[in-house]
C-alpha cells in the first residue's frame, strides 16, 4: 500500500526548459528528508503545459533517480481516455510503481462516464492505478458509489481525495476496508484525513517541509499525537501560503528560497506577486525553514 508523506513534485524550469540538475537535486532531498513516495507529473510538476516529450522524460528521469529507494507514482491524467491510456502505458514501460490518474476536467462526463473512463485505463494497461478526485479543478465529482465500483477492478488500488468533505474516506473505507489505499490531497486537512480512516497525503508542502511532513505521517502511524500536532503547528500557516496564488507558484518561490530551483513557471501561470511572497516568507520563519531578517542581523 502506498502511504506516508508523498510529494507531489515541482517541475523546476530555468530559460523555459527542464532544469534537470535541480530536479535531481529536489528528488535525491525527498528522500533524505523521509519522504515515502514521489509524484512526478502532477498538477504541481506543471503537467498541462509539459509536451508529451517532456513529460515521459521527467517520469523516466524520476524513476532513474530513485533507483527503487521510494514509490514513484507517475501522473498520467487527461480528459482524453486515450491520451490517459498512452501516458500511463509509457509510465508502466519506464517502471512507475503506480500511475495517478485524474478524473477528466472540462469534459464533465457523468458517473457512468467516469466508470467507464478508469475501466478502459484499467484495462489497457498492467499497472495500480490511483484515482484522484479534485472537483476544484476538474468540475466533476467522483461520488462514493462511483469509486466503490472501481474499486472492483482488480489494479485500482486507491484514491487521491482533494475534497472537503471529511466524511469521504470513512465512508469509503466502511465499504471498501482498511486494504483501499486513502490518501488525502489537501494539506491543511491532512491530519483529519488521517483520523478519518486516510493513509497518507499526496504533498505540495512537502516540497519545501519533507521532514515536516514525514514527522506528521510517522507520528501518527507511531501513536505520538504531540510529535504530529508540533509538525501539524508548525505547518499550517506554510499550507495556507501556498494556495494564496495558484499553485505552483507560490511553492516555486518558497522552493528558490531554498536554494531548491527557480521560481520559474510557464504560462498562463505567472511567479508569485510581490504579496503572496511576503506570506510565503512568513510562513517558512513560523515553520522554521528559513530564518528572518532580524534574526539574520542578530547573528550576523
Amino acid at each position: 500500500m502506498f502511504k506516508g508523506s508523498i510529494t507531489a513534485l515541482i517541475t523546476p524550469f530555468k530559460g523555459g526548459e527542464i532544469d534537470w540538475q535541480s530536479f535531481e537535486k529536489l528528488v535525491e532531498w525527498q528522500i533524505a528528508e523521509g519522504t515515502s513516495g514521489v509524484v512526478p507529473c502532477g498538477t504541481t510538476g506543471e503537467s498541462p503545459t509539459l509536451s508529451h516529450a517532456e513529460h515521459h522524460q521527467v517520469v523516466e528521469r524520476c524513476i532513474k533517480i530513485v533507483n527503487k529507494r521510494i514509490p514513484v507514482i507517475a501522473g498520467t491524467g487527461s480528459n482524453s481516455t486515450k491520451e490517459a491510456i498512452g501516458l500511463t502505458l509509457e509510465a508502466q514501460k519506464s517502471g512507475a510503481d503506480a500511475a495517478l490518474v485524474v478524473a477528466p476536467y472540462y469534459n464533465k462526463p457523468s458517473q457512468d462516464g467516469l466508470l467507464a473512463h478508469y475501466k478502459a485505463l484499467h484495462d489497457a494497461t498492467n499497472i495500480p492505478i490511483i484515482v484522484y478526485n479534485i472537483p476544484g479543478r476538474s468540475i466533476v465529482d467522483i461520488s462514493v458509489d462511483t469509486m466503490c465500483k472501481m474499486a472492483e477492478l482488480p489494479r485500482v488500488v486507491g484514491i487521491k481525495e482533494a475534497h472537503t468533505d471529511l466524511g469521504r474516506p470513512l465512508a469509503i473505507r466502511n465499504r471498501l476496508g482498511d486494504g483501499f489505499c486513502q490518501l488525502s490531497g489537501n494539506d491543511d486537512t491532512a491530519t483529519a484525513y488521517l483520523a478519518q480512516g486516510g493513509h497518507g497525503c499526496i504533498s505540495v508542502t512537502s516540497n519545501v517541509a519533507p521532514a515536516l511532513c514525514a514527522q506528521v505521517q510517522s507520528a501518527w502511524v507511531k501513536g505520538d499525537l504531540k510529535s504530529m500536532n508540533e509538525a501539524r503547528d508548525k505547518l499550517a500557516l506554510l499550507h495556507a501560503a501556498l494556495f494564496c496564488e495558484p499553485s505552483p507558484a507560490p511553492v516555486k518561490y518558497a522552493a528558490s528560497k531554498l536554494g531548491l530551483s527557480t521560481d520559474e513557471v510557464r504560462l498562463p501561470l505567472v511567479s508569485a506577486s510581490k504579496s503572496a511572497r511576503a506570506k510565503v516568507d512568513e510562513a517558512m520563519e513560523f515553520a522554521g525553514l528559513i530564518e528572518s531578517a532580524s534574526a539574520k542581523r542578530a547573528h550576523g
